[in-house]
């Protein structure tokens, strides 16, 4: 029984705080004190900044504000970055308030949207406050979801746009994961929404383990001081490597020569893990065809980690949720090799899954019934898929561009998967050993605990006309400079500022060393270094004068002509099969050579221009891949009896002997009085000095000008580009820029430019839909798509969509703006098979005769993003009040989209 001062407590606590108490009494776990001060801080008035770690139940806060909502009367929106995630916040407000009570709108679905409490993809919101919608009346509450997702660089800047945005009585609860500058971000915060309390939690809810796995043994990764590689790993390790590569101390640097190493086969990892009672697993792989590999064998392997009565409850599951997609497309899907691996307890998770497979492998874990997922990264996003362990492959991961390795930042998001709140004791996460990876360097990573959060804010046109249409220019502009974005640029101005100080006092202290009794050593410094940069320039000059005729030469080239490969491991002779020549890129014509190789040449192999020796018959579709083929060319280029060259062409010179300006400066130099000085040398490496610092302080002011209204810069250019094409007129935007201000893509003002040109005016729907797919499609890095545009009004519409693209990047480049996404058409043969009616499968083979390997998930995925872009231009207004022919295409043509296995994946 509490005492007297409990109870007075307690009950102060309600008077003073009576929402708060009559949330806890419904919550069926104590709230942690980070969570009850957050609340307090809410519930007082403040809008609030919560960063903890993953799994630490921040979401309560959000909750909290869900109920602070319901009982004042007001409305909430809940925001999240990916929609799967929505999709799952809306179900367990659902089952906490019921389902009159909550709405979802997420761009696929739109559910009781007029509910007090609405769940949406941050998207959403944005768009809604650019149009003014009406649902933001008695808006009280916004909870941002994961903000920290405002440094992505592809979608961060929506984030920042929705809290600029948004009206000042909105009190918004934003939850992050632990960021180093979190005050930071929560002075931003103030500066543009007034009070708001930062909330700094990083204690994790369940303690964590680190580990290596090494074979089938697991070392713990620390010693028992908790800060150093524990002893026992480090000698194990040193052991290995010995082992497989006994030659090591033998030859310097770092190079090994390892032989007999091996992986540790994925079921004897999940083997391992399970001997020790660390199940449900996690494994992190970063790709997709590793995921699914990894089922294989492990299926192959015969694991099996359920026994009959939890297949029965697999059974029922997979039954209900894959109950909507028809017979043929199931077969196409590899649903029963997917379901085989379900009932073992074993599944893949990752974006090329459709929507229906991921959210029946994220409850088959939920409710323990699978015990060992293989994921890539994006399963780290949010979605509510804990484990008692997480096993990292790879240190390293394809970010969109290269292989580079993991951050600590991320790192700690993907084992802070490990440990399940009110489950586990405490988690675990390993990382398998191999021959690359470092003890040292794990450590490092599991200890850092810097991860900074950058903006990547950045205007668009799309942004600029409806800030203008809502503001005006010069307050728009204002608007921007608010942005997180440029309150960072301008606080490392600071950090310059005193860099340039330090520069200064430098450059004073050697110009004391710049003194020349015979005359001023500055002077003769800077002839020198004239002459210097004249010389490099004539190289430069001579060097693309010999690429701009190397160029020439291999365009001139034609199919059978016999040249000579000049150096490079192809010299010798070569038939050309293809000239190569492409209108935005150097030649690289396709080639057989003399040795019976096939393949392209680029400019690298030609340091002197091509010269055709002869010619030979090339058949029509010729098949170098063919050794047959090869042998029969090669056969004719010998007949030829090409002779060797004498000796090879000298390069042209620079032309530096002759030039009037480096004979004259060579004079003045020589001229000088300084040139005579005995200590000439020891006065030049001072004033290179002098001159190298001088130059890296210019380099530091050019940074601080950059940075000081580099947004208001960046909008400034956007308006002039807008301006020029008609978008804007002062401070109105045109019926045309009333068009671009409803379209929400990376390609938005090509699209606005295609729509006032009516270049797809006379598609049809299949074809508006194939066409709508160039302008949000992105290939892999590795495609070589080969385009097969099914009908001409197609290829005529995707050509002119291209020249126009090509026109804007024209304009984009002499304004400085960075150039609109290029149209891609390697989805349009697919999307034209889908959305005319033809089945998945047919769909899925054009795609790869379209020159790429599509899965059933990818299709799903960009179908999903096709059909947002053909909303949108179903709903852009019309540039008068006629009626709109194209919109009811765009609409008939969503409609042809939205079927099957696409229509499903949109379902909650």
């Amino acid at each position: 029984m509490s005492s007297p001062s409990e109870r007075y407590a307690a009950a102060r606590r309600r008077t003073a705080r009576p929402a708060l108490h009559d949330f806890r009494s419904g919550v069926p776990f104590v709230l942690d004190d980070f969570q009850v001060q957050a609340c307090e801080a809410l519930e007082d008035g403040y809008a609030v900044l919560v960063c903890a770690p993953t799994g630490a139940g921040k979401t309560v806060v959000g909750e909290f504000a869900v109920h602070l909502a319901l009982e004042s009367g007001q409305k909430c929106f809940y925001t999240t970055p990916i929609k799967a995630l929505s999709n799952q916040k809306y179900n367990d407000l659902v089952e906490q308030h019921g389902a009159e009570q909550v709405g979802l709108l997420t761009g696929d679905n739109s559910v009781n949207a007029d509910a007090p409490i609405v769940v949406m993809t941050t998207e959403v919101l944005r768009n809604m406050l650019y149009v003014g919608s009406t649902s933001l009346i008695e808006l009280g509450y916004v909870v941002m979801d994961e903000v920290h997702y405002l440094g992505d660089r592809f979608r961060g800047g929506v984030w920042e746009e929705v809290i600029i945005h948004l009206p000042l009585s909105v009190r918004m609860v934003s939850l992050s994961a632990t960021v180093s500058n979190a005050e930071e971000f929560g002075e931003w915060l103030v500066s543009v929404r007034g009070q708001t309390k930062v909330i700094v939690h990083e204690q994790r809810p369940v303690p964590l383990w680190q580990h290596m796995l090494i074979g089938r043994r697991m070392f713990d990764l620390f010693g028992a001081d908790g800060t150093g590689v524990d002893a026992t790993l480090t000698r194990h390790v040193n052991e290995r490597l010995r082992v497989l590569d006994p030659g090591a101390h033998l030859r310097r640097g770092g190079s090994r020569n390892l032989r007999g190493w091996r992986p540790t086969p994925r079921p004897d990892v999940i083997a391992r893990l399970d001997s020790e009672g660390l199940l449900p697993v996690i494994t992190f792989i970063f790709s997709r065809a590793g995921c699914d590999a990894a089922v294989r064998q492990c299926v192959y392997a015969g694991v099996w980690l359920t026994d009959e009565a939890e297949r029965e409850e697999i059974d029922a599951i997979v039954d209900a949720r894959t109950a909507a997609i028809p017979g043929e497309d199931l077969d196409v899907l590899g649903y029963w090799d997917w379901r085989d691996g379900l009932r073992r307890g074993i599944a893949a998770h990752h974006a090329g899954l459709v929507p229906a497979f991921k959210e029946t492998v994220e409850e088959l874990f939920v409710r323990g019934l699978v015990k060992a997922v293989f994921a890539t990264e994006t399963l780290a996003l949010g979605i509510n898929m804990p484990a008692r362990t997480v096993v990292l492959e790879r240190l390293s991961k394809f970010n969109g561009e290269t292989h580079a390795d993991l951050t600590p930042g991320e790192y700690t998001q993907l084992t802070g998967r490990a440990g399940r709140r009110g489950i586990d004791v405490e988690g675990h996460a390993v990382v398998l050993w191999s021959p690359e990876v470092d003890p040292g360097r794990v450590a490092g990573l599991a200890s850092t605990r810097t991860y900074p959060l950058r903006s990547s804010f950045r205007p668009s046109y799309n942004m600029a006309v409806n800030l203008v249409a809502q503001m005006g220019r010069t307050a728009a502009r204002r608007l921007l400079e608010s942005s997180f974005a440029q309150f960072q640029a301008d606080r490392g101005v600071a950090g310059l500022a005193k860099q340039i100080r330090r520069n200064e006092q430098t450059l004073r202290e050697y110009e004391r060393e710049l003194t020349c009794e015979l005359g001023d050593i500055r002077e003769y410094a800077r002839l020198r270094r004239e002459l210097s940069e004249r010389e490099a320039e004539l190289s430069r000059q001579g060097a693309k004068s010999r690429r701009a005729a190397v160029a020439k030469s291999l365009e001139a080239l034609r199919p059978g002509d016999v040249i000579r490969v000049p150096s490079g491991r192809r010299a010798g002779l070569a038939i050309v099969l293809d000239p190569g020549v492409h209108p935005r890129d150097d030649p690289r014509p396709l080639v057989v050579t003399e040795r019976r190789w096939a393949g392209r040449l680029s400019m690298i192999d030609f340091p002197v221009t091509a010269e055709v020796l002869g010619t030979v018959r090339v058949p029509n579709k010729a098949d170098y891949r063919s050794p047959q083929v090869r042998r029969d060319l090669v056969s004719s280029l010998r007949a030829l009896d090409i002779a060797e060259p004498d000796r090879p062409r000298r390069k042209a010179g620079s032309g530096a002997g002759d030039d009037t300006e480096v004979l004259q400066l060579r004079a003045a130099l020589r001229a000088h009085p300084c040139h005579g000085c005995a200590d000439r040398e020891q006065h030049m490496r001072w004033a290179e000095r002098f001159t190298r610092l001088e130059r890296d302080t210019d380099d530091l002011h050019r940074r601080i000008e950059g940075r000081t209204g580099s947004l208001g810069r960046r909008f400034d250019r956007i308006c002039r580009m807008l301006d020029q094409r008609g978008y804007l007129a002062q401070d109105e935007t045109t019926p045309a820029g009333r068009q671009l201000a409803r379209i929400w893509s990376e390609a938005d003002l090509v699209i606005a430019e295609c729509l006032r040109a009516g270049i797809w005016d006379r598609l049809d729907a299949a074809e508006l839909a194939a066409v709508a797919s160039a302008l949000v499609y992105e290939p892999r890095r590795d495609e070589q798509p080969v385009e097969r545009i099914p009908t001409t009004a197609m290829r005529e519409a995707l050509a002119t969509t291209v020249r126009i693209w090509a026109r804007v990047v024209d304009d984009e480049q002499e304004l400085g703006l960075a150039p609109s996404r290029e149209p891609q058409p390697g989805l349009v043969a697919a999307m034209y098979r889908w959305a005319r009616g033809d089945r998945l499968d047919a769909a899925l083979d054009a795609a790869a005769g379209s020159g790429g390997e599509l899965s059933a998930g990818d299709f799903v995925r960009w179908c999903k993003q096709v059909l947002d872009l053909l909303e949108q231009l179903a709903a852009v207004p019309a540039p008068g009040n006629e009626p709109e022919p194209f919109a009811a295409t765009a609409r008939a043509a969503a409609a042809a989209v939205r079927r099957g296995v696409v229509a499903q994946s949109m379902q909650v």
